[in-house]
């Protein structure tokens, strides 16, 4: 018989299949699919995210982590069935026009998927238009931009002013990350917060939603 505890723990190292093991032997036990999460899977991961803001976690130690938390959760979401796991929000988030790199959005993914969050992958190479349409579309509480390159940085306040030309920028906050993205450029281009690293940014946007 697993615990709820044993299971942060699994999360918390990563372990895969242990975590697929102990979800099974919880659901089995009869123990509530939406308790596994809300109390074992997410206080896993956000632990996990805590020890890498104070440097005790480094980033390929916290995917596993996040991919372990994914598969918990999946097994879980099956014992819910058509029911609709709760969301702790949703975010439309892409790497910007021009730029390719996809690392450091795709953690962040992995880390808000694994906090609740619902997210809408734009890929890469995301122009402003692109942009528009998911927000007008999917209508999420967050638009989040990643730019690795100076050179693809402005298209960050391109997607701003786009939003703001189809009246859109008031519906949703807006956050920016990436390598050389700094907390003064997101005051300059008019951003609502930056988040230098994966874990960062899931407290930023648990604060924005809030």
């Amino acid at each position: 018989m697993s615990s709820l505890k044993e299971l942060i723990d699994l999360v918390i190292a990563g372990d895969v299949q242990g975590v697929k093991e102990a979800t099974k032997r919880l659901l089995e036990a009869g123990e509530e699919p939406l308790r596994v999460i809300n109390e074992a899977l997410i206080p896993g991961i956000n632990e996990v995210g805590v020890r890498f803001k104070e440097g005790e976690m480094f980033v390929p130690e916290m995917m596993m982590s996040a991919q372990a938390m994914k598969a918990g959760v999946e097994l879980a979401k099956e014992r819910i069935g058509g029911a609709e796991v709760p969301a702790a929000g949703k975010v439309v988030i892409g790497s910007v026009k021009g730029d390719l790199h996809d690392i450091g959005k795709n953690l962040v993914i992995m880390m808000l998927e694994s906090s609740g969050f619902s997210i809408v992958d734009l890929g890469v190479d995301a122009a402003p238009e692109k942009f528009v349409q998911a927000v007008k579309e999917h209508q999420p509480h967050l638009v989040g931009m990643s730019a690795l390159l100076t050179t693809t940085m402005p298209v960050m306040q391109e997607v701003i002013a786009a939003l703001e030309k189809e009246g859109l920028r008031d519906t949703v906050k807006v956050i920016i990350g990436g390598a050389p993205v700094t907390r003064e450029y997101t005051e300059e281009i008019g951003a609502d917060g930056y988040a230098p690293d994966a874990g960062a940014a899931v407290e930023l946007c648990k604060q924005l939603v809030n």
